[in-house]
């Protein structure tokens, strides 16, 4: 008689251009699949509802910050007394193929094996047949999971337990009633390795109304809102505080803002910040039009909302049209940031390019206005593409239009159809280069200094995490951890094993240009902290009055003067500290440095591209020792703290 259940849920990631596995050190979005399904997990152990003596062991792995030890799931089931189930959840578009490579390979090992997620729900959804990778796989044994399990989870264990399972289970006809149903559960061994370990998922609801024709959530999760408990929301929040200490959360909801229990949810939220004192924030998807709902935006403050990501799409009016977005109406773009930005929440757009109508010319202008008179405070781009369950893929099927057969591409930073404007390599290059307009130093200067002063913090640090996955990891941010770890071995099915001598020396490579890139953003992004960090008034004001005696005066003034004029200055303010004749020395070989406060580190990149070049040619002896000294000390000096200003806020 079987005692024990090995369940692994297992959230596959996607190979690269390369094919290797993509995984990293630290992730940034957790699963909340996976989260969901170990509440699921946990209320049928609590049930006993595979029999009162089955123990069942939940293993949590997330491929984008795990390595799967595969061949240890392989020998799980040896002994006769447990029976391992491996769980492929939450599987993209562009998963699907590390999905289906991993799920032969458990297969083969003669274990049960359950597929399922937005791709292959999405893909069956519309499509009259079952497509034939699909099939394929239901050949190999494999069982399609077809919908939500909130109210059949229990039963899916059960038949794998009995050895009973069909190829196909279709429950996307009948959508779960979620407001008894158990949250998200979170797993603190999971969250520690992700950047921030007090950051949760949740989904307070599920579904949206609009029609748009690149969307799978309407074919999948339905048009109809289906929502949870508020006051089942709070106690997980409460508890998730009280255990865990998670203040941060993702509402994962594809459009919060139509959740008829929004206000409810709030008021929630709200009693728990106000009354209980427990400090929670959260981040939410909204639509174009959620900033006239009376109150919305105001509750959403008071109930810690810090950040609303918005589906703004275009700023052409004919590619919105094209799209089935006839809610969104590019005039009124302006308005719904400033009504954000007046409630001090952050505001971050999700734009896509290769629209019909799009070509170089007018998207760079749209550009331009996004960032000149729009002007949110972040933005993600994605490049337009037919996901299997969306109306668009449904109509290119339907016409015989060409899409790329590899699902792998389908991560919105491929191309995979033809643009009628964008043709060769012009789609990809235009893509890539709005992220570096939108995300240039300027950019993000003029960003930080008309935010509000307690989103500062909040807005540097995803600035770091979006220009590290753009121009450090060549991936999209959404997709996209902090230092990429690979295995040699862990490639995709057809692509050669190199040689243990050709990995060492490409990785090392690898390595060292990823290093020197995160170097070179790290240094960028002390530089933009340096010209835009809050500054109190105090030091304003000396910073000003030294401007003044340096312009008048610095060629002739002494140091014991200028220690003077600080000192002048300290009587009106106390907390002002003044620099040693050491530190004033130094800012003869910086003038930037216009107090002990700096204000630019222009003058230290100068004297190193010098010294880099005198170096290469040779002319050693033309570094100045004394001044490469203080250059070196003063470099990591602003550095450290910089850094631990960063530890600080986050």
């Amino acid at each position: 008689m079987l005692k024990k259940l090995n369940l692994y849920l297992i959230k596959p990631t996607q190979y690269d251009d390369d094919g290797y596995v993509v995984r990293h050190w630290r992730g940034v979005l957790p699963s909340n699949t996976l989260a969901c399904l170990a509440g699921l997990t946990e209320d049928v152990a609590a049930q006993k509802r595979l029999g009162e003596s089955v123990r069942i062991a939940t293993h949590v792995l997330d491929e984008t910050v795990d390595r799967i030890p595969v061949q240890r799931i392989c020998r799980s089931e040896r002994g006769g007394q447990s029976k391992t189930i491996v769980c492929l959840v939450g599987v993209q578009t562009n998963q699907f193929p590390r999905a289906a490579d991993l799920a032969r390979t458990f297969r083969r090992a003669g274990l049960t094996v359950m597929i399922g997620g937005f791709h292959v729900s999405g893909y069956l959804a519309l499509l009259p047949d079952i497509p034939p990778d699909i099939q394929q796989l239901m050949d190999d044994g494999v069982t399609i999971v077809k919908g939500e399990v909130e109210e059949t989870w229990g039963d899916l264990l059960s038949d794998a337990m009995n050895g009973r399972l069909k190829p196909l289970y279709d429950y996307t006809n009948h959508k779960p009633d979620l407001s008894d149903k158990p949250l998200p559960v979170i797993r603190k061994d999971y969250l520690r390795k992700f950047i921030a370990s007090n950051f949760g998922t949740l989904d307070c609801g599920r579904g949206c109304p609009f029609e748009c024709s690149f969307c799978t959530i309407i074919n999948v999760q339905g048009r109809k809102m289906r929502f949870r408990s508020a006051e089942y929301i709070a106690e997980t929040i409460r508890h998730n505080y009280q255990a865990h200490r998670i203040t941060f959360y993702f509402f994962t909801d594809d459009n919060f803002a139509r959740n008829r229990s929004w206000e409810i949810i709030f008021d929630a939220l709200i009693r728990l910040r106000e009354e209980e004192q427990i400090p929670v924030k959260f981040m939410m998807q909204v639509d174009v039009l959620s900033w006239k709902i009376p109150n919305f935006i105001a509750k959403a403050r008071r109930a810690g909302c810090s950040s609303v990501f918005i589906g703004m799409e275009s700023l052409n009016a004919e590619n919105l049209k094209a799209a089935g977005k006839r809610q969104n109406h590019v005039q009124e773009y302006p308005q719904l940031i400033e009504a954000y930005r007046e409630a001090e929440i952050s505001t971050h757009v999700g734009y896509i390019i290769g629209f019909p109508q799009d070509t170089a010319e007018s998207v760079r202008r749209d550009l331009a206005q996004l960032m000149g008179e729009v002007r949110p405070d972040h933005a993600s781009f994605f490049m337009l593409m037919p996901l299997p369950g969306s109306q668009d893929h449904l109509t290119m099927s339907r016409r015989g239009e060409w899409m790329h057969p590899d699902f792998n591409r389908y991560d919105s930073h491929h191309p995979v159809t033809a643009h009628v404007h964008l043709k060769g390599g012009d789609w990809e290059a235009l893509y890539r280069e709005a992220w570096r307009a939108f995300y240039s130093f300027e950019n993000m200067k003029a960003i930080l200094q008309r935010c509000p002063r307690k989103d500062y913090w909040n807005n540097l640090l995803r600035f770091m995490w979006y220009k590290n996955a753009i121009a450090t990891e060549g991936r999209h941010p959404m997709m996209c951890g902090f230092f990429r770890l690979k295995g040699r071995k862990n490639r995709r099915p057809g692509y050669a094993i190199p040689s243990r001598r050709q990995y060492a020396v490409s990785r090392a490579r690898e390595i060292r240009a990823h290093l020197t890139s995160m170097f070179r953003l790290l240094f960028e992004m002390e530089e933009l902290w340096l010209q835009t960090r809050p500054r109190g008034e105090a030091e304003q004001r000396v910073i000003e009055e030294l401007c003044k005696i340096r312009a008048a005066t610095y060629g002739r003034l002494k140091l014991a003067d200028l220690q003077l004029a600080y000192r002048q200055a300290k009587a009106y303010f106390p907390s002002l500290r003044v620099p040693s004749k050491l530190f004033l020395l130094w800012t003869r070989y910086y003038p930037s440095l216009a107090s002990d406060k700096v204000l630019t580190r222009a003058d230290l990149d100068c004297f190193w591209h010098t010294v880099r070049q005198r170096w290469t040619q040779r002319r050693w002896f033309q570094i100045p020792p004394l001044r490469l000294a203080f250059s070196l000390f003063r470099d990591a000096q602003l550095c450290l703290v910089f850094l631990a200003h960063l530890a600080r806020a986050n």
